[in-house]
């Protein structure tokens, strides 16, 4: 979809340098920081995410949580 958005100047200037450093369009630049904002803003849509993800390859045993808790334990300092 086509679109047109004001900026500031000092954000257009700084975000063609980085489209060019990371060699994308201005276009796909743009799309990737609203794409990541959007995420950033919308907690509803990760849950739904990592909800999705259990369903699809099933929840994690309990020998796994078993061993995540007892390495993150040997880490704190009691």
């Amino acid at each position: 979809m086509k679109t047109a958005v004001s900026v500031p100047d000092e954000v257009f200037t700084r975000a063609e340098r980085l489209a060019k450093r990371l060699k994308v369009s201005r276009s796909e630049l743009y799309s990737r920081a609203v794409r990541e904002y959007v995420a950033r803003h919308a907690p509803d849509e990760v849950t739904e995410t990592w909800d999705r993800t259990i369903r699809e390859l099933g929840q994690p045993s309990d020998e796994f949580n078993r061993e995540a808790a007892r390495r993150v334990l040997e880490r704190i300092e009691w």
